[in-house]
């Protein structure tokens, strides 16, 4: 990942974090808790798209699985996080602009719903019986109201600052567009020169030049 991906991921990770621990954690809401981090992971997969997301959200994972008071073997929600930020960096917008509020909701109750169960299942396989006694259906109600609520206060602020620090607005542009950018590049790389300057710059001298010998010849028949 780019170093600007990695910090700004980074910061909007700990802050979610710090959030989710210190806030939502606190709120004792019947069923499940509002996950900030998931919500975090899925504005930036679906900026980064699945490479990106499938990093951000293991990277998140285990920051979450080894802060306190975390009561739950470590790597777990890491492997959770790690594959919903895949999922979700595969419906990233090609174009990088989201046409409807619909789309990113049908993938935050999905998120919200698989995440759970994902979560549950692998419990199942350590030994953790927590989502039986709580009920597994109550949590992914829950799961997935909570986080449909949230989404929109922090889905389009995270995919935007992350648009922010990738200095593109709109993601990606054509690749017509692309291709014209790199051959431009090439050729005037080995120079250090912009061709388009260049251009401007021969026609202004060339401009000049003619003026100045017109003056020339002006002066020469006045004499």
């Amino acid at each position: 990942m780019r170093v600007n991906r990695i910090l700004l991921s980074s910061a909007l990770v700990v802050v979610a974090l710090v959030i989710q621990v210190s806030v939502l954690a606190r709120l004792h809401l019947p069923g499940a808790v509002p996950d900030l981090m998931l919500l975090t992971v899925l504005g930036l997969a679906l900026v980064y798209g699945h490479v990106g997301g499938a990093l951000v959200g293991f990277g998140a994972g285990l920051l979450a699985d080894l802060a306190p008071p975390a009561d739950h073997a470590a790597g777990r929600y890491a492997l959770v996080l790690c594959v919903i930020g895949y999922l979700a960096g595969l419906v990233k917008p090609e174009t990088g602009q989201l046409k409807s509020a619909t789309g990113p909701m049908v993938v935050v109750v999905a998120a919200a719903l698989g995440s759970t169960l994902l979560y549950a299942g692998v419990g199942a396989l350590v030994g953790d019986t927590a989502a039986r006694h709580v009920g597994l259906g109550s949590l992914l109600f829950t799961a997935a109201l909570y986080d449909l609520l949230l989404a929109p206060f922090v889905v389009p602020g995270v995919m935007a600052l992350a648009r922010r620090a990738e200095n593109d607005p709109l993601a990606e542009t054509g690749s017509g567009v692309k291709a014209t950018d790199i051959s431009s590049g090439w050729l005037s790389g080995g120079t250090g020169l912009k061709i388009g300057s260049q251009r401007n710059g021969l026609r202004v001298k060339a401009a000049r030049a003619r003026m100045a010998r017109a003056g020339r010849i002006k002066g020469v028949k006045r004499l």
